[in-house]
């Protein structure tokens, strides 16, 4: 794997008709959030091979927001995503065992927050230092359709690149 994409899914309504969180769907908002995102990070060649999608609605609906986006990408929808913590991510993303490319993980706070800021903050020392705005972005919060793009070395050491808000290419945003 040459670059980790994590994004978290669009704004979702508060409850679901029913099912409970698990089959929140996307707010329209959301939606276009995440087609924002997803058009900002192809149009900066940062386009997955491999997209992990949490079984959550939300989630799948996020995917299907973005995927016109990624023409080339395939995705596979996991169950264990759903509301995982960090190192259940991090787990699922050594287990797709994606040799190159760059692979896409669709889910939710605060286990994929809390992944990236490790990564960012662990992976330095190795992988390069970050820019210490983008760095400083991403402490501060990580919204509804944020995406944060690690490059990684070939020793597997991860550099966070860059952080996508929707705030800043014209959509919402928003937790």
């Amino acid at each position: 794997m040459d670059r980790l994409i994590l994004m978290r899914h669009g704004k979702a309504e508060r409850h679901a008709a029913q099912g409970g969180d698990f089959e929140r769907a996307l707010a329209e908002r959301g939606r276009q959030d995440v087609a924002l995102i997803a058009s900002a990070l192809a149009s900066e060649g940062l386009s997955p091979d491999l997209a992990l999608v949490s079984a959550a609605r939300r989630t799948r609906e996020t995917w299907e927001a973005a995927a016109g986006a990624f023409p080339g990408a395939t995705a596979e929808v996991l169950r264990n995503l759903y509301h995982a913590e960090a190192q259940e991510v991090l787990a699922a993303v050594r287990e797709a065992d994606a040799p190159a490319g760059t692979v896409m993980v669709v889910g939710h706070n605060p286990g994929l927050h809390d992944l990236s800021l490790r990564l960012a903050q662990g992976g330095q020392a190795q992988g390069g230092p970050a820019e210490p705005a983008e760095l400083a972005k991403l402490r501060s919060r990580f919204p509804t359709a944020t995406a944060a793009v690690f490059d990684i070395d070939a020793s597997g050491a991860p550099r966070l690149a860059r952080v996508f808000y929707a705030s800043e290419h014209g959509g919402h945003g928003g937790e």
